[in-house]
């Protein structure tokens, strides 16, 4: 038998102002601008007055009946938005309502377009339409290099790709006829596309050279017979092989560390990167730091004049059908979604500034010198403690900000590290620690390069006494390989 019940429950729940400023505040100045001419097209009430001419007139209704100013105003060329065209819209975009926000996975997945001229499978099938073919040939061109991964390698096997011309063109093939096209796109660029292994790739390349080269033949040998131990730096084993001396073989070395391993991926790479707006500025002024905010993250924007004297002669008017009800809820909404929004960017304003003030201040000697190791263990519970604010709001604002500096631009998140305790009871940084391994590392002898026990011995002797494993694992952080991939001849 069921039971019915009455509870009371004490719930924090998110307004759709605080959704607003959060999803406001993890966005970078770089995307910052994006956002408000998103919000800009979708909500007429907001303005932007750079874009608005200086000392435009006010505005003036005429003492007349609402519905028919609303009427005249409907018709009129030069109105920006036609209401009965809002209101008969299922969702209304403002953020009065739970249909405005969407969900948090929808707004990550929005990026910023990217202009590219020419992809990197375009320029190899306008190479291949430049090649006297058959159609059957040009058919089976087309099916490799739309297997070709974004390496530019085609590891797709041969007879995969016979029943996938079989299946999906209707094109009966051999394996001789593939193989006679894949060589011709073999000798595409960039060198060394579709071919099915890192061999395979550095072979093509070092063929296209001047093969009459003595140092290019043995660097083809070598890939040919002795990859294993060329990538695993047996040096010394390579010398016996070939018979020859160090210098010979660093030559070779040379050649074969000229060649793109990743042929696909440079077309693919420049697509993909971003050009950096700092957030912030830091100067040095004989000692005295200032922080400025970047100018976009302030932009002028004001809720429209016509909209505030509509919505007062539509709510003033003695006159109240369902038509004229809409209407004054439609404006209602949008002059509430504008004043959210320059409320959200002016809230996002001084939490930027009041977060990085405090980074900033606690990482003085750091930005006064560009030292890192003058950079002091700081988690993000230090700032939040600091601001006032809670960790989440300070992570939101260091994921994805950076500031300029004299010594560069970094990102915020980069200030924070755990601490480490010396011999002397002193609290540092790891960053301090990775410096040091850094420079230790760099100054190596290169024939035979430090092993982590010998650097986890040189940092003891500094007064860092940390594990080996904590050793190594900072060394992975850094991206710097074992001793045994860091040696040279």
């Amino acid at each position: 038998m069921l039971k019915q019940s009455l509870q009371q429950k004490l719930l924090q729940k998110l307004s759709p102002q605080q959704i607003q400023f959060i999803k406001l505040l993890q966005v970078p100045t770089v995307s910052l601008d994006a956002r408000i001419k998103e919000e800009l097209e979708e909500n007429p009430a907001l303005e932007d007055m750079s874009l608005t001419t200086m000392n435009e007139p006010e505005e003036s209704y005429p003492d007349k009946d609402p519905e028919e100013q609303f009427n005249q105003e409907q018709s009129n060329e030069s109105e920006e938005f036609n209401v009965d065209e809002y209101i008969q819209e299922e969702n209304i975009n403002d953020y009065s309502g739970s249909g405005s926000l969407g969900s948090d996975d929808e707004d990550d997945r929005k990026e910023i377009p990217i202009a590219v001229q020419s992809s990197f499978l375009e320029s190899l099938n306008n190479q291949l339409d430049l090649l006297s073919l058959t159609e059957k040939e040009v058919i089976i061109g087309h099916q490799i290099i739309g297997s070709l991964d974004d390496d530019g390698y085609l590891r797709r096997e041969i007879p995969s790709l016979i029943d996938d011309l079989a299946f999906s063109q209707n094109v009966m093939a051999d394996e001789k006829e593939i193989e006679e096209v894949l060589h011709k796109i073999q000798r595409f660029d960039p060198a060394g596309v579709a071919a099915r292994d890192l061999q395979e790739c550095l072979l093509i390349q070092l063929k296209k050279k001047d093969i009459e080269n003595p140092i290019i033949l043995q660097a083809i040998e070598v890939i040919e017979k002795y990859l294993e131990e060329f990538t695993r730096k047996h040096y010394d084993k390579l010398e016996r092989l070939l018979g020859i001396d160090s210098m010979t073989l660093k030559e070779i070395i040379n050649e074969i560390l000229k060649l793109n391993p990743k042929p696909g991926d440079s077309g693919a790479m420049a697509g993909k990167q971003l050009h950096i707006i700092p957030d912030f500025h830091i100067t040095n002024n004989e000692g005295l730091l200032t922080l400025t905010l970047n100018a976009r993250n302030a932009p002028e924007l004001r809720v429209s004049r016509s909209y505030q004297n509509m919505f007062q002669h539509y709510d003033k008017s003695a006159k109240k059908d369902k038509k004229m009800k809409e209407a004054v809820q439609f404006v209602k909404q949008k002059l509430d979604s504008a004043k959210w929004f320059i409320d959200a960017i002016k809230q996002r304003q001084q939490t930027l500034l009041k977060t990085m003030n405090a980074i900033m201040q606690y990482q003085y000697d750091f930005f006064i010198t560009g030292d890192e190791r003058d950079l002091k263990p700081m988690i993000l519970k230090d700032i939040a403690d600091r601001v006032e604010m809670d960790i989440s709001t300070v992570s939101r604002v260091a994921n994805s900000k950076y500031v300029q500096t004299e010594f560069g631009t970094f990102l915020l998140k980069s200030f924070f590290s755990e601490a480490i305790q010396t011999d002397s009871g002193e609290e540092v940084s790891n960053k301090e620690v990775k410096k040091i391994l850094e420079e230790c590392i760099g100054n190596e002898e290169k024939r035979k390069p430090l092993a982590d026990e010998k650097l986890t011995e040189i940092l003891k002797e500094k007064g860092y006494t940390i594990a080996r494993r904590t050793v190594a694992k900072y060394r992975e952080a850094m991206g710097i390989p074992v001793a045994r991939l860091r040696k040279q001849l």
